[in-house]
C-alpha cells in the first residue's frame, strides 16, 4: 500500500489544520490507520489510531480533546483533525498503516509559531 500525506503547514497558535492521507494499492478498510509525528531531535511517537472500521481510536494524551483522526474507507482516507495547535505540536506528521506489515508515508511539515 503506497501512502500519501498533504495539509501541512504553517499556522498560528490555536489555530486549526486538517491533514489527508490517501492510500491507494490496497483496500485500507483491512488496515490499522495512524498518525505519527516526529519533533527535530525527537523520537517518532504516535499521535492518534483508528480501527478498520473506525469504531474503534486511540490518541496520546497530549492531543486528546485537541485532535481527531477519522477514515473513509470508500474513498481510502485518513484525516487528522488538529484544533488548538500548540508549538510542541511542530513535526512532521506521517502516516501509517498496518496489517501484516507496516508502511509508511512520505511526511508532511507542520509548523504552529506566530
Amino acid at each position: 500500500v503506497q501512502l500519501v500525506e498533504s495539509g501541512g503547514g504553517l499556522v498560528q497558535p490555536g489555530g486549526s489544520l486538517r491533514l489527508s492521507c490517501a492510500a491507494s494499492g490496497s483496500t485500507c478498510s483491512s488496515y490499522l490507520m495512524s498518525w505519527h509525528r516526529q519533533a527535530p531531535g525527537k523520537e517518532r511517537e504516535l499521535v492518534a489510531s483508528i480501527s478498520g472500521a473506525g469504531g474503534s481510536t486511540n490518541y496520546a494524551d497530549s492531543v486528546k480533546g485537541r485532535f481527531t483522526i477519522s477514515r473513509d474507507n470508500v474513498r481510502n482516507m485518513v484525516y487528522l483533525q488538529m484544533n488548538s495547535l500548540k508549538p510542541e505540536d511542530t513535526a512532521v506528521y506521517y502516516c501509517n498503516a498496518v496489517r501484516v506489515y507496516a508502511y509508511w508515508g512520505q511526511g508532511t511539515q507542520v509548523t504552529v509559531s506566530s
